[in-house]
C-alpha cells in the first residue's frame, strides 16, 4: 500500500521548497516489493514520484507539447539560417584594394641583399637573444621564409622537380625576396626511402636512380647554394597531406594506439632516430640553420598535452644539438600549432643555451571552437587578443623568438579570407615578426590539384603578384 502523501508544512509551498528558500527533508516509507519496504529521508521534494513526473514532463501529443516542439524547431531553423547567411557572407569574393591592384601591374622589386645570410655579413652560427634570432655579433636575422612541400607527401620528394631544375626553383624563391625555406619530410620517407621514379625527376635528370633521401639532400643543397637558409621540418608520420583526423599522425609517436590502427607505427625513440638520419646529411652545411621538430601536434582527447610535448621536444632537440650545437631547435605549439600558452607554466629547456625558437601556425579557420570563433570572422581587436594570448606574449614581452612557420591565403579570397589576412599581416607588421608562408608549390603532389595558396604559376618561375606578395614584401623590408 502506498504511503499517504504528507501535507505541506507551514512555509512550504507544496513543491518541497519552503518559502524560506530551503529544501526540507521528509521521512517516507516506499515499498520495494510486495513483501518488503524501506524508509529513506527525501532530501528534496516530498511529492510522489508519479506526481513529480507529471509536473516535469509534457507528453508531445498534448497541445502544449506540440507547441513546444514547434517553437524549438522554429528556433533551430532560424539559427541554421543565420549561420548559413553568415558563412555565405564570408565566402563572397573579396575585391582587391587599389594598392593591391597597382602592385600587380608593376614588376616585383628586387630583393635586398641585406636580408640574406650569405651576402649581408652575418657571422654564423645563429643564436637567440630575447625575442630575436641574431648572429654572433648580435645582428638580427629575420626569418622571411616560405614552405616548399612534397617530401612529406605520397611521392616522397619536393614538388616541381619534374617541371624545373632545383637550382631554378631556388633562384625563383630568392627573387621573391624570401631568405629561408622550410622543408618538410615524413617519417615514412625515411623508413622506406624509395627509389624515385624517372617521371618525377624529368627536369632533374642528374638525380635519376637516386632515392628519396638523396633527392631531399640535393634539393636542400640547391637552396643553400643559392644563399638561402633552410629549416628542416618533420611534418607527418605517414606520407600524406597534413593534417587530417587520423590519430596516427597527430603527434611524434603513435605506439600508444592499437597495433592495427596505424599503417606506419612509430615510437618516440624511432622519431628521434629518423631526425638523426636526416640531419646527418647536413651537419657540415652551415646554411641549414635549424630543425622544426614536429608539425602541428594535435593529440586526440588530451593525448598530446603541452607538458608531454615539451619533454619530448627537449629529448629530440638535445639529441640534435649533440650532433651540431649550431642548430636552432624550433618547437611548435599544440592544438595544430596554434597554442603556446603552455610555455608560461612549462618552458622548453635545452642543454645548449640560446638555441630555442618557438613556432605558431595561423590560418583563417584557426580559432574554431573558441568563444571568438574562427579568425576569418573576427575583428582586429578580437584577433590580436587571441594572438597575444596564444603566442604573441612571448614576442611582445621579449621572452623568446616565435616564428609563424605557416600561414597563407588563396589567390581568389573570400571576404573572410581577406579579413583574416589583413588582421594577421597588420599584427605581424606591428611586432615585426619572423614568418614562413605556405607555400611556393603551384600543384599538390598526389593528384596534381591546383594549390590556390601558391605564389608562382605552374612553371614554378612566374610570380603571382597579388595582395599576398604586396603585404609580404612590405613585411620583409621592415
Amino acid at each position: 500500500m502506498m504511503p499517504k502523501e504528507p501535507e505541506p508544512e507551514p512555509g512550504n509551498n507544496g513543491t518541497g521548497i519552503g518559502t524560506d528558500g530551503w529544501h526540507r527533508g521528509r521521512r517516507l516509507v516506499l515499498p520495494l516489493s510486495n513483501h518488503t519496504s524501506s524508509t529513506y529521508t527525501a532530501l528534496t521534494s516530498p511529492i510522489s514520484c508519479a506526481r513529480r513526473r507529471r509536473l516535469i514532463s509534457l507528453p508531445p501529443n498534448t497541445k502544449a507539447g506540440r507547441m513546444i516542439l514547434l517553437f524549438s524547431a522554429l528556433l533551430l531553423g532560424f539559427f541554421l539560417h543565420y549561420m548559413w547567411k553568415a558563412e555565405a557572407a564570408l565566402s563572397k569574393p573579396w575585391k582587391p584594394d587599389d594598392s593591391s591592384l597597382a602592385f600587380s601591374q608593376r614588376p616585383l622589386p628586387p630583393p635586398s641583399n641585406e636580408t640574406f645570410l650569405s651576402s649581408a655579413g652575418y657571422k654564423l652560427p645563429l643564436r637567440t637573444k630575447g625575442r630575436d634570432i641574431v648572429d654572433q655579433n648580435g645582428k638580427r636575422f629575420k626569418l622571411s621564409s616560405i614552405n616548399w612541400y612534397g617530401a612529406s607527401d605520397e611521392l616522397f620528394i619536393p614538388g616541381g622537380l619534374d617541371v624545373q631544375h632545383r637550382d631554378v626553383i631556388a633562384s625563383t624563391i630568392r627573387s621573391l625576396g624570401f631568405n629561408s625555406v622550410r622543408m618538410p619530410y615524413s617519417d615514412e620517407m625515411v623508413i622506406s626511402n624509395p627509389e624515385v621514379p624517372l617521371r618525377l625527376l624529368a627536369a632533374n635528370r642528374d638525380l635519376v636512380g637516386k632515392r628519396a633521401l638523396d633527392v631531399f639532400e640535393a634539393t636542400v643543397t640547391a637552396l643553400t647554394d643559392a644563399g638561402l637558409a633552410v629549416i628542416v621540418n618533420n611534418h607527418i608520420t605517414t606520407a600524406t597531406w597534413c593534417c587530417g583526423a587520423d590519430p596516427c599522425d597527430a603527434g611524434w609517436a603513435n605506439d600508444f594506439l592499437p597495433g592495427s590502427l596505424c599503417r606506419v607505427r612509430q615510437t618516440e625513440a624511432q622519431w628521434i632516430d629518423h631526425w638523426v638520419t636526416v640531419m646527418t646529411r647536413f651537419v657540415d652545411n652551415p646554411l641549414v640553420i635549424g630543425a622544426d621538430l614536429r608539425n602541428e601536434v594535435r593529440g586526440l582527447w588530451g593525448t598530446m598535452p603541452w607538458e608531454r610535448w615539451a619533454a619530448a621536444a627537449e629529448r629530440a632537440g638535445n639529441a640534435l644539438l649533440r650532433m651540431n650545437s649550431d642548430w636552432l631547435i624550433i618547437v611548435g605549439g599544440t592544438e595544430s600549432g596554434n597554442d603556446l600558452t603552455g610555455v608560461k607554466r612549462r618552458p622548453v629547456e635545452l642543454d645548449v643555451a640560446n638555441k630555442l625558437v618557438y613556432s605558431a601556425h595561423v590560418y583563417s579557420w584557426s580559432g574554431w571552437g573558441s568563444m571568438g570563433g574562427r579568425y576569418s570572422k573576427r575583428t582586429y581587436a578580437s584577433f590580436v587578443k587571441a594572438m597575444r594570448q596564444n603566442w604573441g606574449y612571448l614576442v611582445e614581452e621579449k621572452l623568446a623568438p616565435v616564428w609563424i612557420g605557416e600561414f597563407g591565403a588563396p589567390d581568389r579570397p573570400g571576404i573572410g579570407d581577406a579579413n583574416y589576412w589583413q588582421n594577421l599581416l597588420r599584427y605581424l607588421k606591428a611586432i615585426d615578426a619572423d614568418f614562413g608562408y605556405w607555400a611556393i608549390n603551384p600543384r599538390k603532389p598526389k593528384d596534381n590539384e591546383k594549390e590556390s595558396y601558391s605564389l608562382v604559376e605552374d612553371d614554378w618561375v612566374t610570380p603571382v603578384l597579388d595582395y599576398r606578395m604586396k603585404d609580404m614584401t612590405e613585411l620583409m623590408r621592415q
